[in-house]
């Protein structure tokens, strides 16, 4: 078993949200499902119409659990067509962040996030996108995009936006 800070990471708890942001009536009973065996309880999503995609809705789950529940939460739905979905997970003291997007035709983005939610590139991955840049004389710019995950980005922005109106939970306080 994995320890981390001298705990089995099972023991660690953090918390993030699910943002469904497109899904057809017929497969949104599935997602509960789904999401309610990766966090292991009940789930009842409050479907609400997405405008960018006629006849698709959209939903928000804020959840708590085990260090790597986004992670079951992104594996459970991965590869459902028709399905447009994000999931964070916060960092704890002792763990990073993840960031995991999905649409269908660009499958499925994972980054890790800092404390502030920014997307985490490790020494490894930049140098990497120098050398591709450099061997294949396409512009830096092009490979950091790529870490980045602005392709996901850029398919899920209309659909984040179209949810602008729909009711705002407060999760916490912030001190």
């Amino acid at each position: 078993m994995k320890t981390i800070v001298g705990l089995p990471a099972s023991e660690l708890t953090t918390r993030g949200v699910l943002y469904v942001h497109a899904a057809p009536s017929a497969l949104c009973p599935h997602v509960e499902w789904a999401v309610a065996g990766a966090v292991g309880s009940q789930v009842d999503l409050a479907w609400t119409p997405q405008p960018a995609r006629a006849g698709s809705y959209r939903a928000e789950h804020s959840w708590s659990g085990p260090v790597g529940t986004g992670s079951r939460i992104a594996s459970a739905l991965r590869g459902w067509e028709h399905l447009l979905y994000e999931v964070t997970e916060d960092p704890t003291a002792a763990s990073e962040g993840a960031r995991y997007s999905f649409t269908p035709d660009l499958g499925i983005f994972h980054a890790v996030t800092g404390l502030h939610g920014d997307i985490m590139i490790p020494e490894d991955r930049l140098k990497g996108a120098v050398v591709k840049a450099t061997l294949t004389g396409r512009p830096l710019d092009d490979e950091i995009d790529k870490l980045l995950g602005k392709q996901w980005d850029q398919v899920l922005e209309p659909f984040r936006h179209a949810g602008d109106g729909a009711p705002v939970r407060w999760l916490h306080k912030v001190v």
